[in-house]
């Protein structure tokens, strides 16, 4: 007999079999590919991963007789790459990395490429029978027409067996954890709590029967066929849910299995999952969030119980393959999976597959990696059964005849399926003037002394701003007048979350409210001033803050949004942003609306095509090969969109964070707190740190955690105070 996995304490009479083991995650791995088109890949490579384990060393390893290292991956990986380029070749990277990871084709600096595995695995041990020896090789789902094509085809097949393997060994190994894993309820329950609850909807009054009115043509729109779509709607069309029940009715018509919700901020994230959980709320499973300041405990009301309860269980579960109707996720989780080789990174693609991706706040996606989350998406749309829609007010320029000015050498970037059919809205353009509640007013360059007096004016204000420095400088300048609050990054979430609060309570009691904030109060934050006064910044950051701006047509007419140039200068970050807009603001008709979508379209060809390259670390280079020589370790360290030194600093903000703090003392595995103390944690600059290390600020748990231990440092209206002078390049919001 032959083993695969041992259990502690456990006669071998009742270890899983070798045999046992690869039945089972072939057919699972069949199952999972067959949903893109390869069901004999997943089952050949599910049958191969491990056949490896036959090795006599290696079962020597189970009974303990043989202590050293004994390779399972190399055998099958060499008996697929002995077949040549093709399918053996695909198997082989996905059997060498299941453990590891995907490898490198050749030249890994940090871990063993794939020839190396190859040349360095030994021969299929005599009496084992070879699974190829009466092999005939599939056929591919789709005709590829370049490398990458063929590299993407290869990680989603990695995915599949990656969880196929995950989950029998989790099963065999964990019985009860893997029973936490309870399926959500079925779409077309979903959609039947969803008619209920915008049957109760009032569509009287103007701005309630235009939403009614992109809600109806949404939903017609949802027989169209799976693709590539947009949904340009105002802030305050109600495109939240109008883009549900697209995606609901959408994947029920065509056999789709799930919606994934991609935001770029998780302050989004945690609003549009209250809504859909208000939506969903009789139905357990239905909604997961998957981000880093995401704790099920504190979420399903376990946080001062000893125990997790099955529902948090089945959330956090659920959050490692996606196996849920609805995902809420971020920008940076989904992306940089599309382009990980982690297993653990890897193993949900291949649960987006036959789904509807609606990617929110679309002109927030990475001007950097424009190009490969483009092809990406092509990739999704074209052979994996998805449909994506590219969901804003201030739709990007998207199209391939958008990039037509670049006159770029290879490929052209931009969407080729994308007309006015597939644009859900109706109308955007008559929508953008329906929904018109605001104005822009250019002020030109202004000193902070002079925009701080603008604050004073009004009794309510909204005043945004490029950085944290100088949103502290300027709040400083008039935290004295009645209602000065303040909001930036270097305040804890759950102290931003309470902030938010009281500044909509004093909105709504017409209370003395004069805010200063960095961008994080723009995009999704609901949140409405009758004015607004903005940094020169990209012409999309200044639509999004004039959705900060008389959002439900509480004043008549248009509120003022007013627009200034800093005399103290941009920061970097922002400088080639803002001089886009600046080029479309000067070339604007007398009279013309600064905010139409023709208007964001001319901002979006300049922000594109004056791009050195929307591929700036060449990723698509390492996975474009038709010889199947790709670098998928290397894509993955270059694919990341969130490429700063910044390190995260734990505040002891209020009790609960004391006593998550204390606990990191004592606790082996803090993996439970590590979900929920994100709540209290303030990113910073390693040079930062170091100052705050330096004065004696910060204190280390486990010599790996860095806490404020002086809460002087902390200041309730300003958040995290950093010794020593810190210039306006401290660009983070």
């Amino acid at each position: 007999m032959l083993y695969a996995h041992t259990l502690d304490g456990a006669p071998q009479s009742e270890w899983q079999s070798l045999e046992d083991h690869l039945t089972a995650v072939e057919e699972r791995a069949a199952r999972f590919s067959a949903v893109f088109g390869a069901p004999e890949w997943g089952r050949i490579i599910g049958r191969l991963h491990d056949i490896g384990k036959c090795n006599p060393k290696f079962q020597q390893r189970l009974t303990g007789e043989y202590r050293k290292h004994a390779d399972h991956k190399g055998v099958g990986a060499r008996l697929l790459d002995g077949l040549g380029k093709g399918f053996g070749r695909v198997g082989a990277y996905c059997v060498a990395g299941h453990h590891g990871g995907l490898p490198d084709y050749s030249h890994s600096e940090n871990k063993r490429s794939l020839r190396q595995v190859v040349a360095d695995a030994i021969a299929l041990p005599d009496g084992v029978d070879n699974p190829l020896s009466e092999f005939a090789e599939p056929a591919l789902p789709f005709v590829p027409k370049d490398g990458f094509a063929c590299s993407f085809f290869t990680r989603m097949l990695f995915s599949a067996l990656v969880d196929a393997d995950y989950l029998d060994t989790e099963r065999f190994m964990t019985p009860g954890r893997h029973a936490g894993r309870v399926p959500g309820p079925s779409l077309d329950v979903l959609a039947a709590a969803l008619d209920e609850k915008l049957a109760a909807f009032d569509a009287s009054g103007r701005i309630n029967g235009l939403r009614a009115e992109i809600l109806a043509n949404c939903r017609k729109k949802a027989a169209l066929a799976p693709g590539l779509f947009t949904l340009s709607v105002p802030t305050g069309g109600g495109k939240t849910l109008s883009s549900m029940a697209f995606a609901l009715d959408h994947a029920r018509l065509h056999g789709m299995r799930r919606v994934i919700y991609v935001i770029p901020y998780t302050s989004i994230i945690e609003q549009n999952a209250r809504v859909f959980r208000d939506v969903f709320r009789n139905q357990p499973g239905a909604v997961i969030e998957h981000h880093s300041t995401f704790d099920p405990r504190r979420a399903f009301g376990d946080a001062d119980n000893a125990d997790e309860s099955a529902e948090a269980r089945r959330h956090r579960l659920a959050c490692e393959n996606w196996d849920a109707p609805v995902v809420v996720t971020t920008n940076v989780q989904f992306f940089e999976s599309l382009f990980a080789a982690k297993p653990s990174r890897c193993r949900k693609l291949h649960n987006v597959a036959g789904s509807v991706i609606i990617l929110d706040e679309a002109q927030m996606l990475p001007v950097d990696f424009l190009d490969p989350c483009l092809r990406a998406l092509e990739e999704l749309t074209a052979h994996y059964g998805c449909s994506v829609v590219l969901c804003t007010a201030t739709q990007p320029a998207l199209r391939r005849e958008d990039f037509a000015a670049t006159r770029r050498k290879g490929r052209t970037p931009g969407f080729v399926r994308l007309d006015a059919e597939r644009e859900l809205a109706p109308d955007p353009d008559r929508l953008h003037e329906a929904f018109k509640r605001t104005e822009l007013h250019n002020l030109g360059e202004l000193a902070l002394a002079d925009v701080a007096q603008l604050v004073r004016g009004p009794e309510q204000v909204l005043c945004i701003v490029n950085t944290r420095a100088r949103a502290a400088d300027l709040y400083g300048m008039v935290e004295d007048e009645p209602g000065a609050r303040h909001l930036s990054a270097l305040m804890c979430p759950a102290h931003r979350s309470e902030r938010l609060a009281e500044i909509r309570r004093m909105l709504n009691e017409g209370e003395p409210c004069r805010v200063v904030s960095t961008q994080l109060v723009e995009a999704g934050v609901d949140v409405s001033f009758p004015e607004v006064i903005r940094e020169m910044a990209g012409l999309d950051s200044i639509v999004q803050a004039a959705g900060r701006c008389n959002r439900e047509g509480e004043r008549e007419g248009v509120a003022p949004v007013s627009v200034f140039y800093p005399a103290e200068g941009l920061g970097r970050a922002f400088s080639t942003q803002a001089r886009h807009a600046d080029s479309v603001l000067r070339n604007l008709d007398e009279g013309a609306d600064a905010f139409s979508p023709a208007a964001i379209r001319h901002y979006f060809s300049l922000h594109y095509w004056l791009q050195d390259s929307l591929d700036r670390k060449n990723v698509l280079a390492d996975l474009d090969s038709m010889g199947l020589e790709w670098r998928f370790q290397e894509a993955q360290r270059k694919f990341r969109l969130i490429d700063s030194p910044m390190v995260p600093v734990i505040i002891p903000w209020n009790d609960r964070a004391r006593e998550l703090v204390n606990n990191l003392r004592y606790v082996d595995n803090p993996s439970g707190l590590l979900r929920e103390l994100p709540q209290y944690t303030v990113q910073v600059y390693e040079g930062q740190l170091r100052a705050l290390d330096d004065a004696g600020a910060v204190e280390w748990e486990a010599d790996t955690y860095a806490v404020l231990c002086r809460m002087e440092h902390y200041d309730d209206r300003l958040g995290l105070t950093v010794p020593g002078e810190w210039k306006a390049e401290d660009f983070q919001v």
